[in-house]
């Protein structure tokens, strides 16, 4: 699976508003699909480096030699799901917000990983 077609998947979990692959060393999308003028994805995605960065920081800091599977940020109206991937040696995490009237965290858990399991990153 390519990136655009990752995205496309990402995009196709119940109540997904936008996605993202991004390289939280950079701050830099790799490519993004959705969003609105509410939701800014290269915004929230930048944004969301500092999240996947404060926790790395913070695993070296306690020791703790594990990897992030998924951050979960929660909204009152909105879910935030963002998954380091394990080939990328932890620089790119996918990263989808969902409207949580709509969504199944669940589901949406299990998709990102699927997802990323078939991505394959040239």
């Amino acid at each position: 699976m390519n990136i655009d077609s990752a995205l496309a998947d990402a995009m196709s979990i119940e109540g997904a508003l936008g996605a993202a692959l991004v390289d939280y060393e950079s701050g830099m999308s790799l490519g993004f699909l959705g969003g609105s003028q509410q939701l800014d994805l290269e915004v929230a995605a930048a944004a969301n480096t500092e999240v996947v960065r404060a926790k790395m920081r913070a695993l070296a800091v306690l020791s703790i030699d594990d990897a992030i599977e998924d951050v979960l940020i929660t909204l009152s109206t909105q879910y935030h799901l963002i998954r380091p991937l394990a080939d990328s040696q932890g620089s790119l995490f996918l990263y989808v917000a969902l409207d949580r009237s709509r969504a199944n965290l669940a589901l949406a858990r299990h998709s990102l990983k699927r997802i990323e399991s078939a991505l394959a990153i040239r």
